[in-house]
């Protein structure tokens, strides 16, 4: 393994795809890997642990729910990491 597939890129300010997480949240990570592994640039917004707070996420997905994504090139926004998953892999996942 080189230095650079051991360490994890730097998020992009200006990224594309921001995805909405929770620190050590199992689900989130699912999603996070598919981005690194698709090198996509992401930016995080971490939010809060508490479903009641979680307001912004309300308003992009409709639901407290996380991960969420919002896909600034497709318009999508959606939540549920398999969701999030099954539709990274249908857009940027190439012809494998």
């Amino acid at each position: 393994m080189s230095a650079s597939e051991a360490t994890p890129k730097p998020e992009s300010a200006d990224a594309d795809i921001l995805l909405y997480r929770l620190q050590a949240c199992p689900f989130c990570e699912r999603v996070v890997n598919k981005l690194d592994e698709y090198d996509i640039d992401y930016h995080s917004r971490f939010v809060e642990p508490l479903h009641s707070e979680r307001d912004a996420v309300k308003r992009v997905v409709g639901a407290r729910t996380v991960p969420a994504i919002i896909d600034e090139n497709t318009g999508v926004a959606m939540a549920e990491s398999g969701n999030i998953v099954k539709y990274l892999d249908r857009t940027y996942g190439g012809d494998d």
